[in-house]
């Protein structure tokens, strides 16, 4: 039977996991990854750990392999940047990761010059620091890396590929190369007019090729995978998720809840016009001459990282897996609201001043109630973009697919579904994103045979039905609005 693997290069820690044609978990390797914050509102990554992590990951993985590997995928944390020298490998600076907001000046500044039109009609993003393009311009001009020959530039799905296979390939696919604020949803190609804009070489960034296709074979002595296994899928974790949750209709919806949480509903193969508080995104490209697949997005920049901050920053858990029998065993906050907008806010915001905020505290407030709150602040953000998204598609929501590490709260998916007035659904298999990417890379290599086989695959493991009575939600909810407005408007002098 044969073996697909996904390499999982993410924001906390990367996995490697290996799949069956059946899509049962044969394998499965993880390591974390660590944070550097070298000052306020900045994030990176060492790329060089990433790889060593990788290799690491795959070198336990193997042994636990029964049958030949037929592919591989990628799927990878999306709007971090890397460069390195295309001539040594070696990297020219850190990652400098999605969250990361040293660009905000810089995007103000653009707005100020009249560049956000332009950005929203080609990219079908906004001009905010999340984003990739202004992260290499910031490489460039203030970072220190060179311009010349021998730059090469990319997300962090390229770095993992060019060390696969050994400095072979230099490529990307839609996905990612959608987030970069760069890529021309309609024309699915690098635009000249935004890399002059932002001062990035064209030349340097990595060729775009399908999502599903082979994009090279791994190189001897890269890996424990050893040597000529087709690398055949590729995309960023969102919309890897997306195709993992077999939403392949217009309308189907799924949240991920990460670091961050992402809500992508696909809204078929013409792309949409712009709208404010979303983004628009290619979901995949399924072969060469094979119409993209677009999708809606909302991207929430803070949900399992205020878990983290619970636990690193305050001490109130020992443990992230403690927040939900914590949260769960107080029944309210006590009016008690979080707003995590530690690194601004994002969808249907866009606020990049925006920060953290709680309302509400008394001397009756303990750790349950905080808890609480961050879990309640994961379904608020949720439905801040589901609404707008359902507006905006004219696609009615019929259910929402959720994975990601914070969807084994049963807790939350009641809230979720409350908030929303729909079920949630939660798969069998939660990895969804390393297998959106193991679908992509068995496609192309023939190990499923079409969307219908991967759909066939998908296998619910829990349903939440919502509370017939709306009111409670929806006065929870306007208490939320509230607090969010005092999380906004800080200003930098």
């Amino acid at each position: 039977m044969p073996i697909v693997v996904a390499i999982d290069a993410g924001t906390t820690g990367v996995r490697a996991l290996a799949i069956d044609e059946r899509s049962s978990v044969v394998g499965l390797a993880y390591r974390e990854l660590t944070q550097y914050f070298p000052r306020p509102g900045w994030v990176e990554h060492d790329l060089d750990e990433i790889w060593a992590k990788l290799t690491e990951v795959l070198s336990e993985l193997v042994p636990q392999l029964s049958e030949p590997v037929a592919a591989v995928g990628i799927t990878n944390q999306r709007e971090t940047v890397a460069a390195w020298d295309r001539r040594t490998g070696r990297p020219r600076h850190r990652a400098i990761v999605w969250q990361d907001r040293r660009t905000a000046d810089r995007c103000s500044e653009l707005a100020g010059d009249g560049a956000l039109d332009v950005v929203r009609r080609r990219t079908g993003l906004v001009l905010d620091p999340y984003f990739s393009g202004t992260k290499f311009g910031w490489l460039l001009t203030e970072g220190g890396v060179p311009t010349d020959d021998d730059l090469a530039l990319g997300t962090i799905d390229s770095w993992v590929l060019w060390n696969l296979t050994g400095g072979a390939v230099h490529a990307t696919e839609p996905s990612n190369a959608s987030r970069t604020m760069l890529f021309d949803l309609e024309d699915l190609a690098w635009s000249d007019e935004l890399a002059g804009l932002l001062g990035v070489p064209v030349a340097a960034l990595p060729e775009v090729r399908p999502s599903s296709g082979r994009f090279g074979t791994t190189a001897l002595g890269t890996s424990a995978l050893g040597a000529g296994i087709p690398i055949s899928g590729v995309a960023g974790d969102q919309q890897a998720a997306l195709f993992g949750q077999a939403c392949f209709a217009p309308g189907m919806t799924k949240n991920t809840y990460g670091t961050g949480s992402f809500v992508l509903m696909n809204v078929g193969d013409r792309c949409p016009p712009p709208v404010d508080g979303l983004l628009t995104t290619v979901g995949w490209t399924l072969g060469s001459g094979q119409p993209a697949t677009y999708a809606y997005e909302g991207a929430i920049f803070v949900t399992g990282a205020a878990v983290q901050w619970l636990r690193d920053g305050l001490g109130v858990i020992g443990e992230a897996a403690e927040i939900g029998p914590l949260a769960a065993s107080v029944a309210t906050t006590g009016d008690v609201f979080l707003v995590p907008a530690f690194t601004g806010l994002g969808s249907p915001w866009w606020d990049p001043w925006a920060r953290g905020t709680i309302v509400g505290l008394t001397r009756g407030t303990g750790r349950a109630e905080l808890a609480r709150a961050v879990v309640e602040a994961m379904a608020y953000q949720t439905r801040d973009v589901v609404e707008l998204m359902v507006r905006a598609s004219g696609q009615p929501l019929a259910e929402l697919r959720v994975d990601g590490g914070a969807s084994v709260m049963d807790l939350l998916l009641q809230l979720q579904a409350d908030q929303l007035g729909v079920p949630v659904t939660r798969p069998a298999h939660t990895e969804t994103t390393a297998l959106g990417a193991a679908y992509l890379a068995g496609l192309a290599e023939g190990v499923w045979g079409s969307l219908d086989e991967v759909t066939a695959s998908w296998a619910l493991g829990v349903r939440v039905d919502p509370d017939p009575d709306r009111s409670p939600a929806d006065t929870l909810y306007r208490r939320w609005l509230q607090a969010v407005d005092r999380s906004r408007g800080w200003a930098q002098d």
